[in-house]
């Protein structure tokens, strides 16, 4: 088995998105695992895909849900990120800038279960390392700035690589995506509550229901430009809290001429 869990509190890197039917899953994970290892999650998993849950967090106005549809190229969103099918600590709370295809996040690691009294009281828990501390402390100054509060919990699977050839280089697959309504802090989603939104009205073509991700720092590695042309992957747009939210509110289009429509 490689290596032990790694969360960086701190990243700055580029993310290529693709669009993929679950055919292409195999042959393009036995093209990177010539330049990958399976992370740590991945390693200790039956079926080499693990869980990852995220609570969204917005304005009552849903202002950063509107920002993102409006902006375009920059938006940030905040979220609380547990793993596995029953979360247990550590979780992490981040906040995720993106300008086009660039991507800064920042990321406190928390273990203790009482999380969510650092957001209803402010309390902040003990010991925490420098970095994260930190960014608690910005999350948190977010969080008393747009007065967010929970929205929706996504849950997804997800099966991914670190590359043994490069100093940082992941690949990720995703797929099972799945949503609930959620307006108190947990980040435990419930079964019976789960809807997908990996439909077709979610993705560009018929058949892809599969995010393929590549994530590098300044430079795209070689073999990842060798694996697009040989795949012949087209880049591809997916939001997983915009397309959650715009199923969850009805409408697969959020934007149309500049206004956000919500059902009423």
């Amino acid at each position: 088995m490689n290596g032990t869990p790694v969360s960086p509190l701190a990243l700055e890197r580029y993310e290529l998105k693709y669009l993929i039917p679950v055919e292409m899953v195999e042959p393009i994970s036995k093209f990177v695992e010539a330049y990958c290892y399976m992370d740590y999650y991945s390693q200790i998993s039956p079926d080499r895909y693990y869980t990852i849950n995220s609570l969204y967090l917005d304005t009552p106005n849903l202002y950063l849900l509107r920002f993102k549809e409006m902006a375009g190229a920059f938006n940030f969103n905040m979220r609380v990120r547990s793993y596995g099918d029953s979360p247990k600590p550590p979780y992490f709370f981040e906040i995720k800038y993106k300008i086009r295809e660039f991507v800064r996040k920042k990321r406190a690691k928390v273990s203790t279960e009482n999380w969510a009294d650092i957001l209803d009281w402010g309390r902040v828990p003990e010991n925490l390392e420098p970095d994260s501390l930190a960014n608690l402390q910005d999350f948190l100054f977010m969080k008393m700035t747009y007065n967010v509060e929970p929205l929706i919990l996504t849950q997804y699977r997800r099966k991914a690589y670190i590359s043994h050839v490069d100093d940082y280089a992941r690949v990720t697959f995703d797929r099972d995506l799945r949503y609930q309504e959620q307006n108190e802090w947990c980040v435990k989603p419930q079964e019976r509550l789960l809807c997908h939104y990996d439909h077709p009205d979610s993705f560009e073509s018929a058949g892809e229901n599969v995010i393929l991700e590549l994530k590098c720092e300044k430079k795209i590695p070689l073999w990842m430009i060798d694996l697009i042309q040989r795949f012949e992957l087209l880049s591809g747009s997916f939001s997983k809290f915009g397309n959650s939210m715009a199923t969850h509110l009805g409408s697969p289009d959020l934007l149309q001429s500049g206004t956000l429509y919500l059902n009423p």
